[in-house]
């Protein structure tokens, strides 16, 4: 069986679920090399075709299917883990379309809500979403779109949540709020991708049984960050939707998609997001 070429982040939440998986620990599982990139590079990278398997964001699946199909397991999705906007004093969510924002990458799923939210807020600015808080506190932007374990340090920049966008996702649809998936190749075959599917399934099962097994590689891509937000940020992103969406996941997927592509901000392509 062909070894797998592996996109993730360095996040908590994603070296928790793939530790099992890319370490051996699955017996039967396809081999995993791991690639660790940042999202926007992710979805960069699953663009231009260079991964087998990678985790994506939902915003970016729409212009992937095509070539790439959803693994049913592995993703991120939930309630209350949605992307925020923050600022300093004086900054209300009325007032959004007039100002710069600094957001993660153009193709996350937290540009996407921020622009269903506020489609009128064009002033948007790309960087690394390690550099948004710094910038804001800087002046060089007027609020950011937060994503990760910046949702739990914000309040030490002295920042205030102008919006909480999965919230008002929640609130707005019913729906828990899609950030991510895991996506593979088409060409590689329903047989292989299903492999990778229970191979991820597996792992993450793993990481739940044995926690202090994966501690230390978390802790070697978690970037300095505390032990208690490395946690926050598993404890946030990594549920029962990471094991298999089910009926409510695949409806939210579907839901935030079928909205995107109604304003216009998404392609149809017509495929299937599961392996035909």
């Amino acid at each position: 069986m062909m070894e797998v070429s592996l996109g993730y982040s360095p996040c908590p939440n994603d070296t928790f679920i793939f530790y099992g998986l890319v370490h051996g620990r699955i017996p039967g599982a396809p081999v995993c090399k791991e690639i660790l990139e940042d999202i926007d590079r992710l979805n960069t990278m699953a663009l231009e075709g260079r991964l087998d398997m990678v985790k994506v964001s939902f915003h970016a699946l729409a212009y992937l299917l095509e070539e790439y199909c959803l693994l049913h397991a592995g993703g991120a999705l939930g309630r209350g883990c949605g992307p925020l906007v923050v600022a300093g004093e004086g900054v209300e969510a009325g007032g959004l379309a007039k100002k710069k924002i600094a957001i993660p990458g153009k193709l996350t799923t937290a540009a996407l809500l921020l622009r269903l939210f506020a489609p009128q807020a064009h002033r948007l600015e790309v960087m690394p979403f390690d550099h948004i808080m710094p910038a804001i506190l800087n002046g060089q932007v007027d609020a950011g779109l937060i994503i990760h374990e910046s949702r739990f340090t914000y309040p030490q920049y002295g920042l205030h949540k102008v919006v909480d966008l999965g919230e008002w996702w929640e609130e707005s649809t019913g729906h828990p709020i899609p950030l991510g998936g895991i996506m593979a190749r088409r060409a590689m075959g329903r047989e292989q991708i299903e492999a990778l599917d229970r191979g991820l399934r597996a792992s993450v099962e793993f990481a739940y049984a044995q926690p202090e097994s994966v501690k230390d590689y978390i802790r070697q891509h978690a970037q300095e960050m505390e032990d208690e937000v490395m946690q926050a940020n598993i404890d946030l992103y990594v549920n029962e939707y990471s094991l298999d969406y089910g009926v409510a996941g695949q409806a939210a997927i579907a839901a935030l998609l079928e909205r995107a592509c109604r304003e216009g901000i998404v392609p149809d392509s017509g495929r299937p997001l599961f392996v035909e």
